[in-house]
C-alpha cells in the first residue's frame, strides 16, 4: 500500500515538508517503546507511537521505518521534525488514537510487521 493511500485511511495529516507519498508501505507496528521496536519491527512498517521526542526518528531510521505517525493528535518539537527531513522519513500526525488506527489499517489490508520476540518477561 503506498503512503499517500494511508492518510485517508487514518485522517493523516503529513508533518514533514519534503515527502515521498508514493513510498510503499508492507505493514505496521504500534509501539511506545524504541526498545520492542528496535527488537521487533520488520522493514518498511508504518511506525505507530505516541512519543515525539528525537529518538523515535533515531530508532526509524536505523528499523527502515517507511513512515512515523503520531497518534492522538500529537505534534512532534521542531527537533524531531528537522531530523526526520534529515534522514527523509515522513512524519504524519491523526487526531485517531492507536487502536482505531491500526483496526483501520488491517482493515484495510495491511498487516503486523512485528517480529515474535522469545525472551522472558519479569513482568510478573
Amino acid at each position: 500500500m503506498l503512503l499517500h493511500e494511508i492518510l485517508p485511511l487514518i485522517d493523516g495529516s503529513v508533518i514533514t515538508q519534503s515527502v515521498n507519498l508514493a513510498r510503499d508501505v508492507k505493514g505496521a507496528c504500534g509501539a511506545d517503546l524504541m526498545s520492542d521496536v528496535l527488537a521487533s519491527i520488520k522493514p518498511e512498517a508504518l511506525l505507530l507511537t505516541g512519543l515525539c521526542n528525537p529518538q523515535v526518528v533515531r530508532t526509524a531510521s536505523i528499523s527502515d521505518v517507511s513512515a512515523v505517525i503520531f497518534v492522538r493528535g500529537k505534534t512532534p518539537p521542531n527537533e524531531t521534525i528537522e531530523l526526520a527531513e534529515l534522514e527523509d522519513i515522513p512524519l504524519i500526525s491523526s487526531q485517531l488514537g492507536m487502536f482505531e488506527i491500526c483496526g483501520r489499517l488491517y482493515a484495510a489490508g495491511l498487516r503486523s510487521l512485528e517480529s515474535t520476540i522469545t525472551t522472558d518477561c519479569p513482568c510478573e
